[in-house]
């Protein structure tokens, strides 16, 4: 792995957060400052590909990266974008698994709600 790869791996292990890649970009530039936004990408991509990270695609917003690659549900804001691991509701997959006529492989399970510290902002009214 090399040196670059190696410094944006760790940032994403690193942290609980869900960061873009604008944000790890940035993270990485101020350890290694002549790296490109392109070896961020391009990297990303490989950790990826790799099944070293996983990529969240995110609607009408740039797509977060995940340290944990395997499948779990997210919890996103939808005033701040915030984005946070739920633990895995082992009988809601079980309750669909029994009407399948296989086994599930995967999935991306996203429910959107407003985030306490917006909600106490009075963003929303809520």
């Amino acid at each position: 792995m090399t040196r670059q790869r190696e410094l944006i791996y760790g940032i994403v292990s690193a942290a609980p957060e869900h960061r873009t890649a604008e944000e790890i970009y940035d993270l990485a530039r101020a350890q290694m400052p002549s790296l490109a936004r392109g070896t961020v990408y391009r990297n990303l991509g490989l950790l990826v590909r790799e099944g070293l990270i996983r990529k969240l695609e995110m609607p009408e917003a740039p797509a977060r990266y995940d340290r944990e690659p395997g499948p779990h549900p997210h919890l996103v804001c939808q005033r701040c974008g915030r984005v946070e691991d739920l633990a895995t509701p082992e009988a809601l997959l079980a309750s669909i698994q029994a009407d399948l006529p296989g086994p599930i492989t995967g999935y991306d399970l996203k429910l959107y709600h407003i985030c306490p510290a917006c909600r106490g902002s009075g963003k929303d009214g809520v």
